[in-house]
């Protein structure tokens, strides 16, 4: 019999916690048992498998990122907005790089368009209307900044920047200017 009070989402936000802390390759429902004291077996009323675990915890990393880079945008336009975003994402990432991780997991296409992922393109998408930027070029500038954004933040957590004394945060400064100055210039398609 499952432990009374453990549910799909306290074990979601215990193996959360579990990925920030050792990796999210690391977790597991095995892991999640022995951080709650139980068999395995006693998890498997609530998640189905480590994959169901590492599925609900993406979900709600992208949820919590959602919400906070909501948070960040509100009021902000151009590349006050730009700028927000980024920075809400990149500080996101350095602390909870567990969950950063699981926020890239490759999610089916029906469970992605139920979770938060809708609210990170639209998002995306209202930072560029300040922009004046039509399709494709508006979907290429969505991809352009994910992967700028993303890139930047695995080059950054896996120490790639610690071989120059260059400040990060002097770099970063740079790479907001320098996609606002793109955006601005973005040629029509």
């Amino acid at each position: 019999m499952a432990r009374v009070g453990l549910n799909a989402e306290r074990l979601t936000r215990a193996g959360a916690e579990l990925a920030d802390e050792v990796g999210f390759d690391g977790v597991t429902v095995s892991a999640l048992a022995r951080r709650f004291g139980v068999r395995d077996a006693s998890l498997y009323s609530h998640v189905k498998n480590s994959q169901d675990l590492k599925t609900r915890i993406a979900l709600l990393a992208l949820e919590e990122l959602a919400d906070r880079v909501a948070v960040a945008l509100a009021g902000r336009a151009g590349k006050d907005a730009l700028t927000a975003f980024a920075n809400a994402y990149r500080d996101y990432a350095r602390e909870h790089p567990g969950r950063y991780a699981a926020a890239q997991l490759p999610l089916d296409p029906e469970v992605a368009r139920a979770g938060a992922g809708v609210r990170h393109s639209q998002m995306t998408r209202a930072i560029l209307r300040g922009y004046d930027l039509a399709e494709p070029d508006e979907t290429d500038a969505v991809r352009l900044l994910g992967s700028t954004f993303h890139g930047y933040v695995a080059l950054e957590r896996a120490g790639s920047f610690r071989h120059t004394p260059r400040d990060t945060e002097d770099t970063w400064s740079r790479i907001l200017d320098a996609l606002d100055a793109l955006l601005r210039a973005w040629p029509k398609a």
